[in-house]
């Protein structure tokens, strides 16, 4: 038989122990991810143990045994016998703090992997690489493995101008819309219909304790342009993606680019950015900024009673919605893992969908 009550306390693993006082002693827990990469952890427990008493200097988790910079941390979060690992990273921050009339408390913050690459800034030139290319360079340089599927362009020259290595990834990410995020010792740089994700049905007034669902024609565009010169061969470069490109990835439904282009006519956006020097580059840029725009026509700021399995990449079917929203196709690109002890576990997230349904 099934329990009627089920524990939702996190559990932490430091240097893999698990470390009991730590869920004796939380009182926040916040875990957060993006498509952008870097999860981050931020964890606030009681200095002192229930009823003790005595000098107030002797203080809990602050003797280097169950928190110190560096030690491996892993932190689970759902129903006791069905638990999911939600960080997975080291500890690399610790702070006390001190209120009147309050028990003080001490802070650990932790970040995974990728922080690794936050903390190297360069300055090099890259040759004859893809976006793809740069990723497992990047992922060899730190000792890391590399998880990569991004079609694109070969550049003849990429700089790295003083740039941390996490920046950098980021920034050819955005590119071509690839994600990038760690899990262990895997650097992964993907394209969003290769990453793989938990596939989730909400209901509204059930699981999903709040949501707020925007569809917004203000970033939608017709058409993307994107120009340049291509010096080998003297000519300009001049290449356009439109509502083609979001077509491909639905298959029911209207489109941003498509509801934009009715509602207000021909709508265009020059991407001035980046100067590219081949078509290849010009087209593989144009086709990502229409997605990146077309894939945010929806956006879903969204509150669950605590989702362990949504993770960045997760789809979603919400239900009892409104008739526009309804239904399938939601991606989740960022994720918010809390527990206090006022609420539980929650799960915040942000979601989007490139389509709304079709109304009678």
């Amino acid at each position: 038989m099934t329990s009627a009550f089920t524990t939702q306390t996190p559990v932490f693993t430091v240097g893999g122990t698990v470390v009991a006082e730590l869920a004796r002693d939380v009182v926040r827990l916040e875990i957060e991810e993006g498509t952008e990469g870097l999860r981050s952890l931020r964890g606030q427990f009681h200095a002192t143990a229930a009823g003790a008493t005595g000098a107030r200097s002797q203080l809990l988790h602050l003797d280097g045994g169950s928190l110190d910079f560096g030690k491996s941390l892993k932190v689970s979060l759902g129903p006791t016998g069905d638990q999911r690992i939600v960080f997975e990273g080291v500890i690399s921050g610790l702070e006390a703090e001190f209120q009147r009339d309050e028990a003080p408390s001490v802070t650990a913050y932790g970040e995974d992997v990728l922080m690794r690459l936050r903390m190297v800034r360069r300055m090099r030139t890259y040759e004859q690489m893809s976006d793809a290319d740069l990723a497992r360079e990047i992922a060899r340089a730190h000792s890391l493995q590399s998880d990569v599927e991004a079609p694109g362009p070969t550049y003849d020259v990429v700089q790295q101008a003083n740039q941390s290595d996490l920046a950098f990834l980021r920034e050819r990410a955005r590119l071509v819309q690839a994600e990038l995020w760690c899990t262990d010792r895997t650097l992964h740089f993907r394209t969003r219909p290769s990453r793989k994700g938990t596939e989730l049905t909400l209901v509204q007034g059930a699981d999903l304790l709040a949501v707020r669902l925007t569809a917004d024609l203000a970033n939608q565009r017709s058409q993307v342009v994107v120009t340049g010169w291509d010096v080998s061969s003297a000519e300009k470069i001049d290449e356009r993606a439109g509502p083609e490109v979001m077509d491909a990835e639905i298959s029911e439904g209207r489109t941003g680019p498509r509801v934009v282009e009715r509602a207000l006519g021909a709508c265009t956006s020059m991407r001035v950015r980046e100067v590219a020097l081949t078509s290849e580059e010009a087209s593989a840029w144009a086709k990502a900024e229409m997605l990146r725009r077309g894939r945010r026509f929806v956006s879903v700021c969204g509150t669950t009673k605590g989702s362990a399995d949504m993770v960045v990449g997760s789809r979603l079917r919400l239900e009892q919605v409104g008739r526009p929203f309804d239904g399938e196709g939601y991606y989740v690109t960022r994720v918010r893992h809390t527990f206090d002890l006022a609420n539980g576990f929650r799960t915040r997230f942000d979601a989007e969908r490139a389509t709304i349904n079709e109304v009678a």
